[in-house]
């Protein structure tokens, strides 16, 4: 197959993209930057060369594939709305070249607000779209299936390898800034986490064997504590881990991450390893943590390890 994919040269679209032609597909990836391109181009795909905004690009790209892989999107939390926006129109513009074609588009979402109390499954839906959570990727895929586009979500955790946490990574720069480690409250509440190369593999599964519609989870660890993650984040810094109130305290020290830091994202996968065979099989988020690139001495830190960080 074909297939387009957007953000294929962040975290988590570049281990889509080798994992895509590791399989024998042929890959067309979206690329901002002379930067991306080229290193799209090592990785033995084609370039699209076009952002987010430029709906015409990707219309493009999805019409010449035989589907499209959406993990594109601007994490940029002080204008999360507009982002949020962003999204929402790009993934219109992707469905639009999709419509009536069979072909498939899997889109990217998470696991905020899914569930409250209790561990979030693939049979909850889509969380809907507000002014306090903005996010419309996973009403807006599923809005296309009555136009005929076969639409279906991934949702994510927290993704890690060695070199990058997800939203951990925020914590260990807000950490660094503060010069303390902080948790919510008790810091009980939990994030579900998987590692880069598993979701890879499980975007592969959800594009080869997927169905219209479905919501495919690509967690590993259905929830490790923030109390835990703090302490790991506070031992690799050599700083204290402390517990912020759950007032405006907590806004304060984490500023645009407040919105997360206290929720408890919890999340099964039970069923999406049911319906597509995936197994996670690499190493957990504390594991990672305890050997992450971002603790260590800066001059001892390979090029790769900054440049990869840095997505």
């Amino acid at each position: 197959m074909r297939i387009f994919v957007t953000g294929a040269t962040g975290f988590i679209g570049s281990a889509v993209v080798k994992e895509l032609i590791n399989a024998r597909h042929s890959v067309i990836g979206l690329a901002r930057s002379d930067a991306g391109a080229k290193s799209l181009v090592a990785a033995g795909a084609e370039v699209l060369q076009a952002d987010l905004k430029d709906l015409e690009s990707l219309r493009s790209g999805a019409a010449n594939s035989d589907g499209v892989i959406h993990t594109a999107f601007v994490h940029d939390f002080s204008k999360f709305k507009e982002n949020c926006e962003i999204d929402e129109r790009a993934i219109e513009a992707l469905g639009g070249a999709l419509a009536g074609s069979d072909r498939p588009l899997l889109v990217t979402s998470g696991l905020a607000l899914l569930a409250s109390g209790r561990v979030a499954t693939e049979e909850d839906g889509p969380v809907p779209v507000s002014t306090s959570y903005p996010r419309a990727s996973e009403v807006t895929a599923m809005s296309l299936l009555a136009r005929g586009v076969r639409a279906s979500v991934v949702r994510l955790p927290q993704v890690h390898d060695r070199l990058k946490q997800g939203l951990v990574s925020y914590l260990i720069n807000i950490a660094r800034q503060k010069g303390v480690s902080a948790f919510v409250g008790d810091g009980r509440n939990r994030w579900a986490a998987v590692h880069v190369l598993d979701a890879a593999r499980l975007y592969r599964l959800a594009l080869e064997k997927g169905t219209a519609g479905a919501k495919y989870h690509a967690v590993a660890e259905q929830g490790v504590p923030l109390r835990e993650i703090a302490a790991a984040i506070g031992r690799g810094l050599q700083m204290p881990t402390v517990s912020v109130s759950t007032d405006e305290r907590a806004g304060e020290h984490f500023g645009v991450l407040g919105l997360f830091a206290g929720l408890d994202l919890v999340a099964s996968s039970a069923l999406t390893q049911k319906w597509l065979g995936w197994r996670p099989t690499q190493t957990g988020l504390m594991d990672d943590l305890a050997h992450a690139r971002d603790f260590e001495p800066e001059n001892t830190k390979s090029n790769e390890g900054r440049y990869a960080a840095s997505k």
